[in-house]
């Protein structure tokens, strides 16, 4: 456990700067963490770009570059990280760093992409056969690739417990890629200093990879009809009320067959499932702020039972509320 990895982060002009030093801080983090534990540091963090030196990002500042990509031998980088930005777009044309990423890949034990980075995994053909996400305004991009199953509905496809996902794996947007980084601390040194990290960045120990990427309160749309726009307000209000069909329909003073129709037009789902999908966002947030126990939430949001509410965060979050509430609450 003690054998340095060396984790490299590739940069190139216009770049997203938070791609590259958030996942890279959470690794800087573990190593000060190990400091205080009296440990050795366990990662050794490397920029690579087209040349060594200053690289200008997307935010208006430069990021250094150690060395040149192609200088460098793949055997011995451990961890190849993949960031995005409005720079992806000229990399994916990159002929030459294409070819060094298809003959490196096999070489790293770990490639992974962070926000639109995807899409230059996908450009290289590293991707085709796999499951991959991307930040959600680049699943369209993404999509094109015909041979990669795209998940859209997660924050990263790393899986310490599969061959493939653990070697090869994609993160939506920007601060998914924190999160991936300690779920790799998390393999690499374990929960208890992952966790040290996490809290000295003061954020979660990590959310899920299954974990959806934005809120359905949030993406709610204002919506073009008046009474839908209306009653999508008034619903997260009313959680612990009946919210049937024939209530919300009623609610709106419009027919079941039209609410279910100009659902499915302004939400892309049924009222059923967009329903089941606030409830669930409000009661993550009643368990983050500690709140109400388990069984409280469920009544509050509108499961009725704990049961009920299990189930949802299981289909939709791929955790359980009690391991949620022990991980962010």
């Amino acid at each position: 456990m003690d054998a340095t990895r060396t984790i490299a982060c590739l940069v190139y002009p216009d770049v997203m700067s938070l791609d590259v030093t958030g996942p890279m801080q959470v690794f800087a983090s573990a190593n000060v963490e190990r400091r205080r534990q009296g440990l050795p540091a366990h990662y050794e963090l490397l920029l690579l770009g087209e040349q060594a030196g200053a690289v200008p990002t997307s935010a208006g500042f430069q990021l250094v570059a150690d060395a040149q990509w192609s200088c460098i031998a793949p055997g011995a980088v451990d961890t190849m990280l993949i960031p995005g930005g409005a720079g992806v777009q000229v990399q994916q044309q990159n002929g030459p760093l294409l070819d060094w990423l298809r003959g490196a890949e096999p070489k790293f034990r770990r490639l992974g992409s962070v926000c639109s980075g995807a899409l230059l995994l996908a450009e290289a053909g590293l991707l085709d056969g796999r499951k991959a996400t991307t930040h959600w305004a680049d699943l369209d991009a993404l999509s094109e690739y015909g041979a990669i199953e795209v998940q859209g509905d997660r924050l990263h496809t790393y899986d310490p417990t599969s061959p493939e996902a653990a070697h090869l794996f994609t993160s939506a947007g920007v601060t998914a890629g924190i999160d991936l980084a300690l779920a790799l601390v998390e393999d690499d040194l374990g929960r208890a200093l992952a966790l040290s990290v996490a809290q000295r960045l003061v954020m979660f120990l990590r959310r899920p990879g299954g974990q959806t990427q934005f809120s359905p309160m949030l993406a709610a749309p204002t919506g073009t009809v008046a009474r839908l726009a209306t009653l999508l307000e008034w619903i997260p209000g009313h959680l612990s009320d009946d919210l049937s069909i024939e209530a919300l329909a009623a609610q709106a003073h419009m027919t079941p067959r039209t609410l279910c129709r100009l659902f499915n037009q302004e939400t892309g789902m049924g009222p059923g499932q967009y329903i089941e999908r606030v409830r669930l966002e409000a009661a993550r947030n009643l368990l983050l702020d500690a709140q109400a126990s388990i069984a409280t939430v469920a009544r509050l949001t509108g499961f009725g039972h704990s049961e009920n509410l299990r189930r949802s965060f299981q289909k939709h979050l791929s955790v359980s509320p009690r391991d949620f509430y022990q991980r962010f609450g």
